[in-house]
């Protein structure tokens, strides 16, 4: 779509759009119907035809699934589109997927300023009207400390050749840098401990 295609279809929208609640549903609508069209044209390029085409192979279309998809701007109803053998795997929105990774963004950006996730739940719910549980607030934030306990805890070389000692503040805490140089390497960060204060002690 070209630009004067795209500012002529806004001035056509924009004729029923008279509050900022009218653009929210649109905006949705609109997201609704475009996730929906890639989807089926991720099954079109996976079964090899289009839609209207005489089948190819013995997989064809079996209907939608429905789920509700929640994204920053609240949430909608997203119908996925089905193959009857089971093995269409849709990359724009995957299989039991809730939630755009965007979601996830601000969930974290919002836990890394010292938010607690009743907080949160209540910011979700008065800028974006979206009701966010507590419990996806809290999932979303142990997946990511999963995964730093996962780094922390990884083996180290045997030998180094400089150690450099940093350390970092944040709005919350306090993280102790410790960044080793191996002999013929870039440096890389090695440990990265959480203190209340910089204190050498600590190390």
């Amino acid at each position: 779509m070209t630009k004067e295609e795209l500012e002529n279809f806004a001035r056509e929208v924009a004729k029923g759009i008279k509050t900022e609640r009218d653009l929210s549903e649109f905006s949705q609508t609109l997201r609704k119907v475009v996730i929906e069209t890639a989807l089926n044209a991720e099954l079109d390029d996976y079964l090899g035809y289009d839609k209207h085409e005489r089948p190819h192979s013995n997989n064809r279309r079996n209907g939608y699934s429905g789920k509700t998809l929640r994204t920053e701007d609240g949430e909608f109803e997203l119908n996925t589109p089905r193959d009857r053998l089971g093995g269409f795997e849709p990359q724009l929105v995957r299989k039991r997927q809730t939630r755009f990774t965007s979601l996830d963004d601000k969930i974290l950006s919002l836990y890394g300023r010292g938010m607690t996730t009743r907080e949160i739940v209540s910011t979700f719910k008065e800028m974006y009207d979206a009701d966010v549980s507590p419990t996806l607030i809290s999932r979303v934030t142990d997946a990511v400390i999963e995964r730093v306990t996962e780094w922390q805890s990884r083996p180290l070389d045997s030998l180094y050749a400089i150690v450099y000692l940093d350390c970092k503040d944040f709005c919350t805490t306090s993280k102790i840098l410790l960044y080793p140089q191996r002999k013929i390497s870039k440096r890389h960060l090695s440990r990265m401990p959480l203190a209340k204060s910089e204190v050498f002690s600590f190390f």
